[in-house]
């Protein structure tokens, strides 16, 4: 088994009112220093190893986990005894 941890952010330039939301609650509790906030999302998945296991991540971000129109992402894939 692997683990797979994929992380998903708005592209730069896409409106992000969730983050937009937290910064202004942050500095309105007093945390000036705030001056943006942008969210994501962060998942993780346990696979079984096969060919093109990299591709195959690729293929599920792409088509299911992120939207490549307005969302990065990128992922770690590592082994799990």
């Amino acid at each position: 088994m692997k683990k797979v941890t994929v992380y998903i952010t708005l592209k730069p330039g896409v409106l992000d009112p969730q983050g937009k939301a937290i910064q202004e609650s942050l500095q309105s509790l007093g945390y000036q220093e705030v001056e943006d906030a942008r969210v994501g999302k962060f998942i993780e998945l346990q696979v079984e190893e096969g060919p093109n296991i990299e591709e195959r991540i690729t293929e599920m971000c792409d088509r299911l986990l992120a939207n490549p129109v307005i969302e990065n992402y990128q992922f770690d894939l590592e082994g799990v005894k």
